[in-house]
């Protein structure tokens, strides 16, 4: 007698170099993130290496296990590239060359100005009975292969090829998976983490629907909420614990969706038609280098400055070299000349100025490893704050980096002056 499964989907991750840790896996959380768009979590994930009795393993196992397995590598056209062969290998019966696979490969080396040799050829070799997925970027196409009734889908390693095919990836595992239809919200946070969130939302005392899932997804520097409804009817559930999340810590939420601190302030500054400049020592120009990614920033940026040595902050920024020998470059009065010059020089509105100890080195007792002072605002209202981050250097350069944003932006936006991070004294 059989025995009914529950629907379910699992990843195999293979290659060497993600053994090695030469290569970080970021494949499967994109197709974890895709599947769960339609409602469907990732029951089981494994990653293994080159080594083909192994991956004959694994592959057998979950293909009997699972409902859809999705086998990310090892389409390439190197020797250690195995996947197709081991699905035919599985399927009983051989590669065969698929024409449709083979004229993909040589329009892709035709686009290159070359032949397709020997080893670009193998990418044509495919099970029999197994259909393709189109690789718009790459010259290995996917493939889809039932083995021991679970749908298999077999797509390239590199992430950039990934992407491109994914919807339809996501869209041969729906054939022969129970979806249901997701609505996420997505809210950009910064500067409060998930237990300050909890905690907020349970001293508010208002029950929280169960219709709506509350998610979580840190990242540096942006902490991303995820209001998930499964059904159209519950969306206003969703709008209202939206207005609630608002209501809590308004003024740390940047934005929704895939929003940026840099893109949010850009908005802003181009909404008041002002311009901005940066005076950077510890981020070494980090805080310009986020403007600029944005496009559309020569709208708003005037320029900046990296004036790291304490010679380039007199002779650049007009500071006194003077307070500097007495207050040292990390200091109130030190970081306020520095805006004050970048603003003078630029003729921007507005403007942010950084000075700190990024450490490993460098700290004392009275300013230890991680202590910045920020100075931000316009020539006539300026601002200061002193904050303390404890952490390895590039974290303690992204997070000042993206503070300096969030501080102009509170600015412009005439936001509480005192976000959690200050009234913290550390992030």
């Amino acid at each position: 007698m059989s025995v009914l499964r529950p629907t379910s989907v699992a990843l195999l991750m293979t290659g060497d170099e993600l053994m090695r840790g030469d290569t970080v896996d970021s494949n499967s959380a994109k197709i974890a993130e895709a599947l769960v768009e339609r409602g469907v979590v990732v029951r089981e994930k494994a990653t293994v290496g080159d080594n083909r009795s192994l991956l004959t393993a694994t592959i057998a196992r979950l293909a009997k296990d699972h409902d859809v397995l999705i086998v990310n590598g090892g389409l390439g056209p190197t020797s250690d590239d195995l996947t197709a062969e081991i699905l035919a290998q599985l399927a009983g019966t051989t590669l065969v060359e698929h024409p449709h696979a083979r004229r993909h490969v040589e329009l892709w080396c035709d686009r290159r100005g070359i032949k397709p040799n020997a080893a670009n050829l193998k990418q044509a070799q495919i099970p029999p009975g197994a259909t393709l997925i189109d690789n718009p970027i790459g010259s290995a196409m996917g493939l889809v292969i039932d083995i021991y009734q679970c749908r298999v889908i077999a797509t390239p390693g590199v992430p950039s090829e990934l992407r491109a095919m994914m919807q339809a990836v996501i869209a041969s595992a729906a054939e022969r998976i129970n979806t249901q239809a997701v609505h996420t919200l997505r809210v950009q946070t910064f500067g409060i983490g998930e237990s300050t969130i909890e905690q907020r939302l349970s001293d508010a005392g208002k029950p929280w629907p169960e219709e709506v899932i509350l998610g979580f997804r840190a990242g540096v520097p942006l902490l991303e909420l995820k209001l998930t409804v499964h059904e159209r009817a519950h969306i206003p559930h969703q709008q209202a614990c939206l207005a609630h999340l608002e209501q809590l810590f308004g003024d740390h939420i940047i934005g929704h969706e895939s929003c940026t601190l840099a893109g949010e302030l850009q908005q802003q500054l181009r909404a008041q038609g002002k311009t901005i400049t940066t005076a950077e020592s510890c981020t070494g120009g980090l805080i310009a280098s986020m403007i600029t990614r944005e496009a559309g920033s020569s709208t708003v940026f005037n320029g900046g400055f990296v004036s790291y040595a304490n010679h380039i902050k007199s002779s650049q920024l007009g500071v006194d070299p003077t307070l500097l020998e007495q207050m040292g470059a990390v200091s109130e009065t030190v970081v306020r000349q520095m805006l004050l010059g970048a603003l003078e020089r630029t003729k921007a509105d507005v403007g942010v100025a950084v000075s700190g100890i990024a450490g490993p080195d460098g700290g004392t007792a009275d300013k230890p490893v991680g202590t910045v002072w920020l100075a931000w605002g316009s020539q006539d209202d300026i601002r200061t704050r002193r904050v303390v981050i404890p952490g390895s250097r590039e974290f303690i350069q992204t997070l000042v980096a993206a503070a300096g944003l969030d501080v102009v932006r509170r600015f412009l936006l005439d936001l509480p002056a005192e976000p959690h991070y200050f009234t913290r004294q550390s992030f």
